[in-house]
């Protein structure tokens, strides 16, 4: 079966490739006629596999962890695509494998939905995993928090070597107490940070509620998140601090490169290699935005930054990671599968930060809610025009010389890239 799965994986993915198809077709193909294809390719590799997920960030942390892996000698085999469901990592591994099935990598580092991981693991139990966060997303997919939060427990169960958690975000600290021999570390924050990245039971807490009394004693982290500059961070480990630039756009990167950070250390302190220090810092200082998420662009010489977001703490985050004035802000919310259908989280973002100069352009299937939203916090807003094409073109006639922000959900920022890709003097950044 073997030797007939990759062939026509291999065909199939090129097919759909010629045809402009989506990057999972192939990997679904492989995975009804052979199941165990991803678990025979991925148990070759010699330091295993090391699995990303959680709410927030997954994209951007695992081609952190990948960049920060190759500085040190090794090689990595992603799904650079992200697409993380099963099926996606499949395709990937069509693309890389040759024609017998035979990988060339050291280590598989992969982001993976929390509801799919669950699947993968189970089929691939990990070597090491990064669990980054719980919140409130796509509620319509998972129920309820609590149920995300056992999805990555299941994540950390299978795991047989080391487990990397957030250490601020208490649903998944508490995963550790239902470990039984995999390694725990942890990244976490200064207290000077705490504020700046509230977790889900911080922002649902009233104002100036005190912190329960009965919350135990937080664990040492490996790596801390201690400053976060315009273009620098500090962090401390082993003892000491150090600093270092990033081209990493918006603050929630910055705390997740602590995670990335960790989760390197631990895999190059595990015996995969010995880790070069300066060789890590120089890598992260150095990793660029993946596709979509906090990526800067160049239209007509003005720079136009594309801002992810996905739940309240994630546009949270998104409008604290630029002043308060000076840009031109275009905000475009859809509601499709991959975006979660319930909207209701925009009712959890506070918008007063955009109050002064308001908004130019709203956009999106669910361009009016976001409307009705802007209203009750009293912000100024432009035109509203669910069709994103005319919208776009308009706010970037409009606000020629200006720079530019852009808050999309995934489907969203999917047609805007689409739309500016059609743009001449349209410059990738970052």
């Amino acid at each position: 079966m073997f030797s007939f799965s990759v062939p026509l994986g291999k065909l199939v993915r090129r097919a759909s490739r010629l045809r402009g198809g989506g990057s999972a077709l192939p990997g679904l193909v492989v995975e009804k006629i052979d199941p165990g294809f991803m678990r025979r390719t991925l148990s070759t590799l010699p330091h295993g596999v090391a699995v990303v997920s959680g709410t927030n960030g997954k994209t951007t942390t695992t081609k952190m962890v990948v960049e920060l892996l190759e500085s040190q000698g090794l090689k990595v085999f992603t799904n650079r695509t992200g697409s993380n469901f099963t099926r996606g990592v499949a395709a990937a591994l069509l693309g890389e494998v040759d024609w017998r099935g035979r990988l060339e990598a050291d280590i598989a580092v992969l982001e993976l939905d929390e509801a799919h991981a669950v699947h993968f693991v189970n089929s691939v139990p990990p070597r090491y995993c990064l669990l980054l966060n719980v919140l409130r997303d796509q509620l319509d997919r998972f129920g309820e928090i609590d149920k995300t939060a056992q999805l990555l427990q299941h994540i950390a169960a299978k795991t047989t070597g080391t487990v990397v958690l957030n250490r601020e975000d208490p649903r998944v600290a508490r995963i550790a107490e239902t470990l039984t021999g995999q390694e725990v570390r942890y990244f976490g924050l200064d207290d000077s940070l705490l504020a700046t990245f509230p977790n889900d039971d911080d922002m649902r807490a009233a104002p100036g509620s005190p912190a329960p009394a009965d919350l135990p004693e937080k664990p040492a982290a490996d790596v801390v998140l201690r400053k976060v500059g315009a273009d620098s961070a500090e962090f401390e480990y082993d003892g000491g601090t150090v600093t270092t630039g990033m081209k990493l756009r918006g603050v929630y990167n910055i705390f997740n490169a602590a995670a990335a950070l960790t989760l390197a250390r631990s895999i190059c302190g595990g015996g995969a290699v010995d880790a070069d220090h300066a060789t890590l810092l120089e890598a992260l200082s150095q990793v660029a935005p993946a596709f979509g998420r906090g990526e800067s662009l160049t239209v007509d010489g003005q720079p136009l930054d594309l801002v992810l977001v996905k739940n309240p703490s994630g546009f949270r985050l998104g409008l604290k990671s630029f002043p308060a004035g000076g840009y031109a802000t275009m905000i475009a919310i859809n509601d499709n599968y991959a975006d979660g259908r319930d909207m209701s989280w925009l009712w959890d973002v506070e918008f007063d930060s955009l109050r002064e100069e308001g908004v130019d352009q709203l956009t999106g299937s669910r361009a009016y809610d976001m409307a009705l939203r802007l209203q009750y916090d009293e912000v100024p807003f432009g035109d509203v025009q669910p069709d994103i094409a005319p919208a776009l073109a308009a706010f970037i006639r409009e606000a020629a010389g200006k720079p530019k922000r852009i808050f999309c959900t995934y489907t969203a920022m999917l047609a805007i890239r689409r739309e500016l890709s059609k743009i001449t003097t349209v410059e990738v950044v970052s």
